[in-house]
């Protein structure tokens, strides 16, 4: 099954003309946007609030490890005194 909706490749095609041509600007700042990457990012971004087929986007945070508590031994620590 394929990943991506036809719809969203168009888009992403679009932004990737518009990149080479030097027209595509960036969204909040509305610098010139020169990365390969960036205007994939913005493509897709731009399918999915038209609602095409693409898949979640990813977030950079990893997922929380579960804490364990270690039971059975306990160590008491002597203390030495020094004199």
């Amino acid at each position: 099954m394929a990943k991506y909706g036809k719809a969203a490749v168009r888009k992403v095609e679009k932004v990737m003309r518009e990149r080479k041509k030097g027209t595509l600007k960036s969204g909040r700042s509305g610098k010139k946007v020169t990365s390969r990457k960036q205007a994939i990012a913005i493509g897709l971004s731009e399918a999915r609030k038209s609602g095409a087929k693409v898949p979640a986007k990813k977030t950079g945070r990893k997922p929380a490890k579960k804490m364990t508590r270690k039971t059975g031994r306990k160590t008491a620590r002597k203390s030495r005194s020094r004199s």
